[in-house]
């Protein structure tokens, strides 16, 4: 099992770069124009913090992990449609640098961020990563699929088939990997973030 990670992402490298890429320019954009957003999202982030305080929403490692899978899962799946994984990627990066420009402290919005985000960051690239190579198999099935003219139909979905079939393990395999990130990151954000951040804000504020 290690060996197939091991070159899940070794052989998908570009995929993994292009999400980093995805990831850090979104990040950016959601910090930089929250002036310019701020009638649109802000509506949002207010109902959502008033859900979390009004005990609406509650903030347990199952339904962080309910929730948060559900997007690595969603970038999987979405990613075999013209990889669509990029847009809920971007999305989600933008919402978070939003979500920072909009916190009157800094420093104390990245100490409730970075301890579970490290982990549910690298799980949504890698999601969406696994989302790039899962649309690469499904590209290469139906190149080989329309290159067999005098094949069989039956032969042509069997040769197509195992063409792609390394590519589309390989994105199962991103996809486990970024599950298993996202479980570590629920479990942080549940039990260990603010624990973490009211320990250390004092040596930093």
């Amino acid at each position: 099992m290690l060996e197939e990670v091991k070159l899940a992402f070794s052989e998908n490298k570009m995929a993994i770069y292009t999400s980093i890429a995805i990831m850090a320019i979104s990040l950016v954009l959601g910090y930089f124009l929250e002036p310019y957003m701020h009638s649109y999202l802000n509506p949002v982030v207010e109902d959502l913090t008033q859900k979390v305080q009004t005990g609406v929403i509650t903030l347990t490692f199952q339904s962080i992990f309910l929730n948060n899978i559900r997007i690595v899962f969603a970038m999987f799946i979405y990613g075999g449609i013209f990889c669509f994984s990029a847009v809920i990627l971007g999305f989600n990066g933008f919402f978070v640098g939003y979500y920072v420009a909009t916190t009157d402290d800094f420093v104390k919005a990245l100490l409730l961020i970075m301890p579970h985000g490290i982990f549910e960051f690298s799980s949504c690239i890698i999601a969406c990563a696994s989302g790039f190579v899962l649309f690469n198999s499904l590209v290469k099935f139906l190149k080989t699929l329309l290159k067999q003219e005098n094949n069989s139909i039956r032969d042509r979905l069997s040769i197509s088939f195992d063409t792609g079939f390394g590519k589309l393990k390989q994105a199962f395999v991103l996809f486990v990997v970024a599950s298993i990130l996202m479980a570590i990151a629920g479990f942080i954000e549940a039990y260990l973030t603010l624990p973490i951040a009211e320990f250390i804000y004092p040596f930093l504020s």
